[in-house]
């Protein structure tokens, strides 16, 4: 009731912003979203799910997946997309409709018939509007039909009887009612049908019978007054006449014959009779006119009622567009379906032989398909260099989560995953300086927005953070941002970078899988591997990127130069070693003995089981402190 009186309210508002019928006749669809994941503006953008980078639609996800036939249905697949669910039931109901549909044999005429469709919403739109075309109703009720033979053909039942019969009863009133070569307008006539009406049908006698009544009178009057070269003629001036040449004007009967026109070289007349006959077919004509007028608003307002009813089956028919399309999608592309975990201990993602929907599309050889694991909160620590391949694939997993989720099987041999609450990604780089933004700024509030939102059943994409300022301060955010994805959100991360001493922080993090993207480098050539290997990478390769994109030789030469004097001159690290001696322990006094008692007694009543890797290491850190100050030097010696 709440959301009728909310309808009727805004159609009310509309009504009196801008008066009109059609305003009236507005049907508003209730989109319930606590249902539904709504992905950021930044993850739609990064996951280039309705256009690329370069804001042209070739290239993106929608592009490469759409095989709808109609306009709606293409709608329907946007808000889908934009929209993924997030109950299980509701994401199998519509895999088990995909898969009906596509082990149905009819797959190829229900595609067909959907594709005749059309766009009943808009075409009901034109229907509430006064300055209908006879047209538009013939339009609509192909699209009806084609929708009921789609209903007939498909696998699914996503619609009632009597909203079906409803579409039926609307087919049958125009087919029975409206002429099917009705002109574009309806002033011109000849759209209602004979038979619909008595009344009409004596005016298309009359007006049909008008020409064979008018050559009678013709033939009657040469014979009576001799005259061969008389004419009955008609103008929209002066109606209906008899015309005489001057030749034979003293042959006119005068009793009978009263002028109506003087003319250079004749005279027009009327007679009693064809005045009779003038009011009879003139008003038959305009009878027509008017009677055909009232029928088929009569039509139209039995259409309008039906209204709700049918954009309802419009809706359904768009859905039915859909998951037929997705039916097709799979069978071109091999996609198979997916399967759903709970969120428990057990929770893992785990996708076999996983590709890229978009790029594999757009590539003349076979995609190189990899095997992804991410188990209950890990982290996948992606090293190596660019163009390994390290941001298609997480691209990759966050999209085939995402059709998953919307209902579609998937990129790959086999997908178990869970459901998740929200997909956040941070990936590439953005200036937006008419708001004053830097790219730098523009990383951080991205990442903000992904850790204040992100919880442990969201999935996070996060490419080279920390790229945007000095290497220290980079290093250290990407080191903070990490490790709050560990120990705060505990969230199923991919996290892609170039620095390569965040893959240490795996023997402090037992959630943290370092990974990279394999290369091949044999006699100084570097081959791109494009699989996903376990471990860090070795290097960046950083110099021969530079090379492949044209840079000169001298100055790549250079650059190898400069790298290995830094990586010469970086210090080696010395590792300080304590030896704890029992004989100073058991010569010390009792003074001597309490800082080391206390010591030991904190690390017997330590909780390691309630402490956050963080917390352990800051305590770890408190702890070696306190061991090479003065109050422990009678117990080590360097």
């Amino acid at each position: 009731s709440e959301n009728f009186e909310s309808q009727a309210r805004l159609k009310k508002y509309l009504g009196q912003m801008q008066a009109g019928e059609q305003i009236l006749n507005i049907q508003f669809e209730m989109r319930e979203l606590s249902g539904r994941m709504q992905l950021s503006t930044q993850s739609v953008r990064s996951l280039e799910i309705f256009e690329n980078y370069q804001r042209e639609q070739k290239g993106s996800l929608f592009h490469a997946i759409d095989r709808t036939k109609s306009s709606a249905g293409r709608r329907c697949l946007k808000s889908w997309l934009r929209f993924p669910l997030l109950q299980k039931a509701a994401i199998d109901q519509r895999l088990d409709q995909v898969q009906m549909i596509l082990d149905s044999p009819n797959l190829k005429s229900l595609r067909d018939a959907i594709g005749r469709i059309g766009d009943i919403e808009r075409r009901l739109s034109r229907i509430s509007s006064p300055n209908i075309s006879p047209r538009d109703l013939l339009s609509l009720c192909d699209s009806l039909a084609a929708g009921l033979e789609a209903s007939h053909l498909s696998t699914q039942k996503i619609w009632s009887d009597q909203d079906l019969s409803v579409a039926r009863f609307t087919v049958e009133s125009i087919l029975s009612k409206i002429n099917e070569e009705a002109p574009v307008q309806l002033k011109n006539g000849n759209v209602i049908k004979a038979g619909v009406s008595p009344e009409l049908d004596e005016c298309f006698r009359l007006s049909n019978n008008s020409q064979e009544l008018l050559l009678q009178l013709e033939a009657r009057e040469k014979e009576l007054t001799g005259i061969s070269s008389l004419k009955v003629r008609f103008n929209n001036i002066f109606g209906y006449y008899i015309e005489i040449t001057n030749t034979h004007k003293d042959k006119v009967p005068i009793n009978r014959y009263e002028r109506k026109q003087t003319l250079a070289g004749s005279e027009r007349y009327m007679t009693q009779e064809l005045s009779e006959i003038e009011t009879k077919v003139l008003g038959a004509q305009a009878k027509r006119f008017e009677l055909e007028a009232m029928l088929f608003e009569q039509l139209r307002q039995q259409i309008l009622k039906s209204t709700p009813i049918l954009l309802k089956l419009a809706r359904e028919w768009a859905e039915l567009d859909v998951l037929a399309s997705l039916a097709q999608l799979a069978l071109e592309e091999d996609y198979k379906r997916p399967q759903f975990i709970s969120w428990d201990q057990d929770a893992h993602l785990e996708i076999k032989s996983s590709r890229h929907p978009v790029i594999e599309q757009s590539l003349e050889i076979p995609f190189k398909a990899n095997d992804i694991q991410l188990g209950l909160r890990d982290c996948l620590l992606l090293t190596g260099p660019n163009m390994a391949g390290k941001s298609t694939l997480m691209r990759q997993v966050a999209i085939t989560s995402l059709m998953a989720q919307l209902g579609s099987f998937v990129a790959c041999e086999s997908a178990k995953l869970p459901i998740f609450d929200q997909i956040f990604t941070r990936i590439g780089a953005n200036d937006f300086l008419s708001e004053g933004l830097s790219t730098f700024m523009v990383e951080m509030k991205e990442a903000a927005e992904i850790l204040n939102n992100s919880t442990s059943q969201s999935l996070v994409i996060l490419d080279e953070i920390g790229r945007g300022t000095s290497t220290y301060d980079g290093m250290s955010l990407a080191q903070a941002i990490l490790e709050h994805l560990l120990t705060n959100t505990s969230c199923m991360t991919l996290f892609a970078t170039h620095y390569h001493e965040l893959t240490e922080l795996a023997h402090s993090f037992s959630n943290l899988k370092n990974a990279h993207m394999r290369v091949s480098e044999i006699n100084g050539e570097v081959r791109f591997l494009h699989t996903l290997t376990q471990g860090a990478a070795s290097k960046s390769y950083g110099i021969h990127v530079a090379k492949l994109a044209g840079l000169p030789k001298s100055l790549t030469l250079r650059a190898s130069e400069i790298l290995h004097q830094f990586e010469n001159s970086k210090p080696k690290e010395k590792t300080p070693q304590l030896n704890f001696s029992l004989e100073n322990l058991d010569s010390a006094g009792e003074e001597e003995l309490k800082p080391a008692q206390e010591f030991l007694e904190n690390m017997k009543n330590l909780k390691l089981e309630k402490m956050t890797p963080i917390e352990a290491m800051m305590l770890l850190s408190q702890m070696q402190q306190k061991l090479t100050g003065s109050d422990f030097e009678k117990f080590f010696n360097a």
